[in-house]
């Protein structure tokens, strides 16, 4: 099974950039869950966790809010703010 290439962005940095299996967002139009292969998107998120499974770990950020982008296996978020304390090493 391929991998997603997962790339998270604040406005003032890069937050986290890796190899994901799987990842879960909420958009204005509910939960989404991601996995390889996914039909190409652009979504608006709300407020809440973006979660996602990286090198066999659960991780979770917290955004204000952002868009989500989905192409060949490549997704983009992008929030104004991202409380990433809850990624570990």
């Amino acid at each position: 099974m391929s991998a997603l290439q997962v790339e998270l962005v604040a406005a003032d940095r890069m937050v986290w950039r890796g190899e994901a299996s799987f990842v879960r967002a909420r958009s204005i139009d509910g939960d989404l869950g991601i996995l390889p292969g996914h039909a190409p998107l652009l979504g608006v998120l709300v407020a809440g966790e973006v979660s996602f499974d990286a090198d066999g770990t659960h991780q979770t950020v917290t955004i204000d809010s952002g868009f989500l982008s989905i192409d060949h296996d490549r997704v983009t978020i992008v929030a104004a703010q991202v409380d990433a304390s809850g990624l570990t090493a």
